[in-house]
């Protein structure tokens, strides 16, 4: 028995989403693990600084759509059900963490780029996760 029994996969949706899912996916092949997979649409407000004089709503649902479909060929891929995907809007590190905690994950899983420099010391959701969850956190390095 696997001593995580609630695993949250926190993905980007680019290309190397499948690479983290099957990292986690390899955790519950071997045990009883329950995957949630989950993706955080940042707010187009935040994102342009809120000074766009626009109503961005019927953008920001479209592009919750587009994350919505794009998560469920995920799951679909590797027979994660519906209803253990969601799409999230806010600020990723914020909202994974939040999301970890409602579902009582004891393990993050998340994607991690090689950085250098600068890079390295600001940004990353991986980053931020390894310094803020309140369970275990796997950063899974993907190919860039």
């Amino acid at each position: 028995m696997s001593q995580y029994q609630k695993v949250l996969v926190a993905l980007d949706l680019t290309e190397h989403s499948p690479e983290v899912v099957k990292r986690a996916k390899a955790l519950s092949n071997e045990h009883d693990v329950r995957i949630t997979l989950a993706h955080v649409v940042e707010p187009l407000a935040l994102a342009y600084g809120g000074d766009i004089p626009l109503d961005m709503s019927d953008v920001q649902e479209q592009i919750k759509e587009q994350s919505a479909k794009r998560i469920a060929v995920i799951a679909k891929r590797f027979d994660i059900p519906d209803y253990d995907c969601r799409i999230l809007i806010g600020q990723p590190e914020a909202e994974i963490r939040a999301l970890a905690d409602e579902i009582e994950a004891d393990l993050v899983v998340v994607g991690c780029h090689s950085r250098a420099g600068l890079s390295m010391l600001f940004g990353s959701t991986a980053n931020s996760m390894l310094n803020g969850a309140s369970c275990d956190v796997l950063a899974v390095r993907v190919s860039d």
